[in-house]
């Protein structure tokens, strides 16, 4: 099944090769994704509730993926070329509840509902994938922010940052 709104892009079953390459903002859900997974991606946010292939991730530079990985199977499959794991935060399991919960809702997705109906202990079982350059960035803004920077130089300080 299929189901969108707005940015939101709903799938259930496993999709082919190279999905989500060069996602620039959509939100996506899908049950599995062949090689070269978020292969270029720029921003927005994607959710793999199964399998991957390899080559996860080459080339992302914007966005945040979360690959749900009961198995623990998936780190050998991540392109660490450009992007790394990162631990989950609150904040990240509150937007992987409501997606999921969305996708669900959208799909009637089996997938889905396994995965809801042992929330939160499924939670820790999606690893969340983040470019390098992008959290760095996101890091600097956060700081910024609580130092109660202005726009001009919080800018200056992602430009420092993004120069490594």
């Amino acid at each position: 099944g299929y189901g969108a709104t707005g940015g939101e892009i709903f799938l259930s079953g496993v999709v082919g090769e190279r999905f989500c390459v060069r996602n620039s903002g959509a939100t996506a859900v899908v049950e599995g994704v062949g090689d070269h997974g978020c292969e270029y991606m720029t921003g927005g946010r994607v959710v793999v509730l199964g399998p991957t292939g390899r080559n996860f991730g080459a080339g992302m530079s914007g966005g945040v993926a979360y690959v749900y990985d009961p198995d623990e199977t998936f780190a050998a499959k991540l392109n660490r070329d450009m992007a790394a794991l990162a631990d989950l935060d609150d904040d990240d399991r509150a937007f992987l509840h409501a997606t999921v919960t969305a996708h669900h809702g959208h799909t009637g997705s089996a997938v889905a509902a396994r995965v809801l109906a042992d929330w939160p202990v499924t939670a820790e079982s999606f690893r969340k994938v983040m470019p390098r350059d992008y959290a760095r960035v996101l890091a600097v803004m956060k700081d910024a922010e609580a130092a109660g920077l202005d726009e001009a130089a919080t800018l200056d300080r992602v430009m420092e940052a993004s120069r490594g």
